[in-house]
């Protein structure tokens, strides 16, 4: 989109192909294991080929995780028990692949993009194609400024759109999205929050790294004042987006809503994706249509958010840590989904049927062939007596005029003998 209007999104998003979905439906009833048998993966294999338009689905082959990252100013209140302006630091071990989500997609054999949206960091200490994205150094503190001015939301919300758009266009065929980010739970629960007119007690967890109770209180007082700069924008999402998320959580709310756009499905992690998506449903209704929730992480604010878009949890194991580790360990349970749906043969008396249909068509394509290829026979026949007509004809003539050059040429030399 030229100029950003959210509005665009409404139009532009469409629900998973229904049609499809039902012949996958119709699919799976012929199968040999009964309907029903394999629980939530019979849904999950329905949903997955809704969303590629394909009946048999297809296998996922080329997923990709996908972690926005950023600091947050409010981290400052001691509402983390990560130091403030630290999440550099976890970026540098996801790439070292020390990490829990790096040691899950290394085994997975899943490739892993970063996109530095506001570490406060010096950018020249990660790699060029993590830092390209970057809108500014850290994000303000929420509960008294603006997290973001509306450019700076403006160019992170573009840069997910821009990084939805690689993705689609590299051929990835399911995205696991998380976040990377110190303080970035605080700014998710006010989003939450906001969005569901609900108080700052009811969405306050404990964070990835568990705080103790004095930094709980802190943090839901944090969101309480967060959320009263919140309320006056909330029709307008991308000025709340600049108010009291940040750049990674604008970037990943046109990452989701692009992806949307292009037929990508998602796996949302933890409550930061979760917040950005219910962000994500309030520009376009359909969108959620397109995400998974990936797991349970046991914030609350991710279970107000995940129940208001009517999306249900594929895991919950309780993985806090973030970086979309939770997600990942849910890829597998699509794959399999996917794999069964496609490859568990049909009944046998489905099976007959469907080779005694493919017999007729077959067989009605031969009678075709036939019926063309006699018709064909036919022209050719009539083609060369007509070619044959006309070569007898051709030789009738000529001898016909031999003739008559040799009567010429006698009566010539008769009139030569002659005498005068």
């Amino acid at each position: 989109m030229s100029s950003l209007n959210l509005d665009d999104f409404t139009d532009l998003i469409e629900r998973p192909d229904g049609g499809v979905r039902r012949d996958a439906e119709a699919r799976r009833e012929r199968q040999i294991v009964p309907p029903g048998s394999l629980g939530r993966l019979d849904d999950l294999g329905e949903w997955l080929a809704a969303a590629q338009g394909a009946v048999p689905v297809r296998p996922v082959e080329r997923p990709r995780v996908v972690l926005f990252a950023g600091d947050h100013g409010i981290a400052e209140l001691g509402v983390s028990a990560r130091p403030a302006g630290s999440a550099g630091e976890l970026v540098r071990s996801v790439l070292e692949g020390g990490s829990p989500a790096a040691v899950l997609a290394r085994r997975l054999g899943v490739p892993v993009r970063i996109v530095d949206m506001a570490l406060d960091c010096d950018p020249g200490s990660l790699p060029d194609e993590v830092v390209k994205h970057r809108v500014r150094r850290g994000s303000g503190r929420i509960d008294i400024e603006d997290a973001l001015t509306l450019e700076e939301a403006t160019a992170a919300f573009e840069a997910g759109v821009a990084v939805a758009n690689d993705e689609a266009d590299s051929g990835t065929d399911l995205v696991v999205l998380g976040d990377v980010s110190v303080g970035g739970t605080t700014s998710a629960s006010v989003l939450i929050a906001a969005l569901c007119g609900t108080d700052a007690s009811v969405v306050t967890g404990r964070g990835g790294l568990a705080i103790d109770d004095l930094a709980w209180m802190r943090k839901c007082a944090a969101i309480r004042d967060a959320l009263r700069r919140a309320r006056p924008v909330l029709g307008d999402q991308l000025q709340l987006l600049a108010t009291v998320g940040g750049a990674d959580l604008a970037a990943m709310t046109g990452f989701l809503l692009q992806s949307a756009v292009r037929k990508l499905p998602v796996i949302l992690d933890g409550v930061v994706a979760a917040a950005c998506a219910l962000v994500g449903q309030r520009v376009a209704f359909r969108a959620p249509d397109w995400w998974l929730a990936g797991q349970n992480s046991g914030e609350p604010g991710q279970a107000k958010a995940l129940d208001r878009m009517a999306l249900e949890p594929l895991l919950d194991h309780g993985v806090t840590v973030g970086e979309g580790a939770g997600a990942l360990l849910a890829l597998p349970l699509v794959q399999a989904a996917a794999a069964l749906a496609a490859e568990l043969p049909l009944r046998p008396e489905e099976l007959a049927e469907e080779e005694e249909e493919s017999a007729e068509a077959e067989e009605s394509g031969e009678t075709v062939e036939a019926a063309e290829t006699v018709e064909a026979v036919g022209a050719g026949e009539a083609v060369g007596a007509g070619e044959a007509a006309a070569a007898d004809e051709a030789a009738a003539a000529a001898a016909a005029a031999a003739a008559a050059a040799a009567a010429d040429e006698a009566a010539a030399a008769d009139e030569v003998k002659k005498p005068e």
